[in-house]
């Protein structure tokens, strides 16, 4: 029958959780790096769910896909922004080559996978679908009749409102999807004649952007003995326990990849990214918007014959400049570009918390992405290395606050996931250093024996491992 390969995504999974903290709670996670390759995985730039996974399976960082986050400009225009679903993909994913080459895939809530991907087998889609009560989430479409038979119901890809104190119902709704994921995963697995598989679990992420704080001692709002200082562990060791249940399924000539896309860290605040622009006259307003009226920027009256910059809210910031010929009322000439862009640099990294300078880094995009497809911004931020979030939002008075404006949030993305490569006829090389998320679509086509187009970035993880094969 010949190889097989299994991949088991976890959104968020901490590497230091996994391979330090907590080895000896997850057995299966351990049995897997006890006889495999396995190390930190480094995300691309940005490390975001969106575009992460497509950046993985594809080979191609952000750039090349044209995709700068969850939601990116449409246009040149103001205003014009769209979501990022799978419609925005245009590369190759490795499931689409696997199934080109006559492969069985089944995928199960990739991240960029809905509207549902066209595959050869089975696919349903992920956390983007708006509804599944209303909106087609399946390929083909009589699987849904079959996933609902099985849970009973209503098929869950998200968590309502992560973002919200009612953390009781946030942890129950976790739970519940997660337990409908891997039921409908091993329902697929038994039940279809499968090459390749591939689920993502986003039940990591929400746990963590959750309740970290009650888990990281370091975090400024750690609250020792709190009743849910253990939630998180739980939630890895259930996930231990359901991990097991799939290798239950696995022969020996099947290839097991667990992979994250990223890491998690403490969000300590967020920078006011548009009132220190205003602050500092990059942008000016037509009426000015009263301290404790949260307004989003693209509510407040924006005097853009007068405006040189403005920036995005996210995990990080992506600071646009209002560039002559390009924007419809710019007015930073080409001339002046190259030295706005050093000015802003130098004086964001020297940007202070309350507690002095907090790290920022600023990256050019052209540092960042081989090629920068779509609409690019014209500079990277990342608050605090990452530690502080960017709010795009006017009207906090200063420019960092420790509420997040899109609801309570505790943790940030750390740009290292993580990965463990086991069985199929591999040798095990233990720890390996240097690996990429890059290589994980390399990795898969030369488990199947495919050829890696010579243009995608990345190397398989069996040319980094001592003694491992490049595939069979």
């Amino acid at each position: 029958m010949g190889r097989k390969v299994a991949v088991i995504g976890l959104d968020c999974a901490d590497p230091n959780l996994v391979f330090d903290r907590w080895r000896e709670d997850l057995p299966n996670f351990a049995s897997l790096m006890d006889r495999g390759t396995w190390g930190p995985l480094r995300s691309v730039d940005p490390p975001i769910t969106v575009p992460a996974w497509s950046c993985m399976l594809s080979g191609r960082d952000p750039g090349e896909l044209g995709i700068y986050g969850f939601r990116n400009r449409a246009d040149h225009t103001y205003d014009g922004v769209y979501t990022a679903d799978a419609r925005a993909v245009k590369a190759d994913r490795v499931f689409d080559v696997l199934s080109r080459a006559g492969k069985h895939v089944v995928i199960q809530g990739i991240p960029g996978t809905w509207p549902p991907v066209q595959v050869n087998g089975e696919a349903i889609s992920c956390f983007l679908t708006p509804d599944t009560r209303s909106d087609a989430y399946t390929h083909p479409p009589e699987l849904r009749q079959e996933v609902e038979r099985l849970i009973g119901g209503a098929y869950r890809t998200d968590v309502r409102n992560f973002r919200s104190d009612d953390r009781d119902r946030i942890l129950a709704e976790i739970y519940e999807m997660t337990e409908q994921h891997f039921a409908v995963a091993r329902h697929l697995l038994d039940s279809r004649p499968w090459d390749f598989f591939m689920m993502v679990e986003i039940g990591v992420d929400r746990m963590h952007h959750a309740f970290w704080r009650w888990l990281d001692e370091s975090h400024p709002r750690h609250e020792p003995g709190h009743r849910y200082g253990d939630v998180i562990r739980s939630y890895y060791q259930y996930l231990d326990d359901e991990l097991g249940e799939l290798l239950e399924r696995f022969d020996d000539d099947t290839a097991v990849l667990v992979v994250s896309d990223h890491g998690a860290r403490a969000m300590e605040g967020a920078i006011c990214v548009n009132e220190w622009l205003v602050q500092e006259g990059y942008l000016v307003l037509e009426e000015p918007v009263a301290p404790g009226t949260i307004t989003a920027w693209r509510d407040a009256k924006v005097d853009w014959s007068r405006t040189r910059a403005w920036g995005e809210g996210g995990y990080y910031c992506r600071l646009c400049l209002n560039v002559a010929g390009r924007e419809p009322q710019g007015i930073v000439e080409a001339a002046d570009y190259e030295a706005l862009r050093d000015e802003l640099i130098a004086k964001l990294e020297a940007l202070e918390g309350p507690d002095g300078p907090i790290g920022t880094r600023v990256h050019r995009p052209e540092e960042l992405w081989r090629a920068q497809e779509n609409i690019a911004p014209d500079l990277v931020v990342y608050f605090g290395d990452l530690a502080w979030r960017s709010a795009g939002s006017l009207g906090h008075g200063r420019t960092w606050t420790f509420d997040n404006d899109t609801g309570p949030d505790d943790a940030n993305h750390a740009q290292d996931g993580m990965v463990i490569l086991a069985g199929g006829g591999l040798p095990g090389a233990g720890r390996v250093d240097g690996m990429r998320l890059l290589d994980i679509a390399p990795t898969i086509l030369r488990l199947f024996d495919l050829e890696v187009p010579a243009d995608i970035q990345g190397r398989a993880l069996q040319e980094r491992g001592p003694g491992l094969p490049a595939g069979r």
